[in-house]
């Protein structure tokens, strides 16, 4: 089974596309900022031997709507992901999320009582402070941005995903990455996720990780140049009940720069 998008769904947030593949207990992949759902393509084929795995685009990313209206900032992502578990019927599944995945799904289960069986958490969003430099710089001078020429605008996404690398991508990989914020409406969307973005949608979960419903493991890529590991075991320390694993080597986008690493570590976290 390989990574596709065959299915679609009309959200609170807008028309989201989506994809499944296998049988047996469900798995839930939530994908960060600035990915999309191709990001789990290379897990997608394993763990779906095992599992009935299903996996989307967050509204405002990949091939899912990109409307100059909707709002597609973490509060909205929160209660499309509870939609998302009701459209597809599911009960208490394994989550896998990463970067911003990570507070999608943890206010899906602390603020809109979505339950899982377990959490795993990848290199994710879920303290203050967030995000890199640009990351910053950007959201404080979106407007200055906006309307680059194309071959600009190009340079900076592709140079903005491989800053967050640090083994490399197949060059097909990094063209799928990159593809969804291309154009009139893929550079709109893309500088607004950061004119959206808050700290406040992860403040007000801070104080509830204790309150945790789930087995849940956490997985960091030790060399992540945009959320440093330290914030990783910060954040196992508000979750009294969490594992913590380290990757040595791997950067804030483990699913692509080992993707075999990361099945190995899932393995470990299904058999707790």
């Amino acid at each position: 089974m390989t990574w596709h998008l065959n299915d679609s769904f009309d959200t609170s947030a807008g028309v989201v596309a989506a994809g499944s593949a296998g049988e047996g207990r469900p798995i839930v992949l939530a994908h960060g900022w600035p990915w999309s759902s191709f990001s789990w393509h290379r897990l997608i084929p394993a763990l779906s031997k095992n599992f009935q795995v299903f996996w989307y685009d967050m509204p405002g990313y990949g091939q899912s709507s990109k409307n100059p209206q909707q709002r597609t900032s973490l509060d909205v992502q929160g209660q499309v992901f509870s939609e998302m578990i009701e459209h597809w019927a599911i009960k208490n599944p394994i989550v896998v999320a990463h970067d911003f995945g990570g507070a999608t799904t943890l206010r899906a289960h602390l603020l809109h009582g979505c339950e899982y069986e377990r959490l795993v958490l990848m290199n994710i969003v879920a303290m203050r402070p967030w995000g890199s430099e640009f990351f910053d710089h950007v959201g404080k001078h979106v407007d200055a941005f906006m309307g680059l020429p194309p071959h600009i605008h190009h340079a900076i996404v592709e140079s903005y995903i491989k800053g967050a690398i640090v083994n490399g991508l197949a060059d097909n990989d990094l063209q799928q990455l990159v593809a969804p914020w291309l154009g009139a409406e893929g550079s709109g969307s893309f500088y607004r996720q950061f004119a959206q973005a808050d700290e406040a949608y992860t403040v007000v979960l801070e104080p509830l990780y204790k309150n945790m419903r789930c087995d849940v493991n956490i997985i960091w890529g030790e060399d992540d140049p945009w959320i440093p590991i330290a914030r990783g075991r910060e954040l196992s320390g508000y979750i009294p009940s969490a594992s913590f694993e380290a990757l040595p080597g791997v950067g804030h986008l483990p699913q692509l720069e080992a993707a075999d690493l990361i099945l190995t570590s899932l393995e470990r976290c299904f058999r707790c």
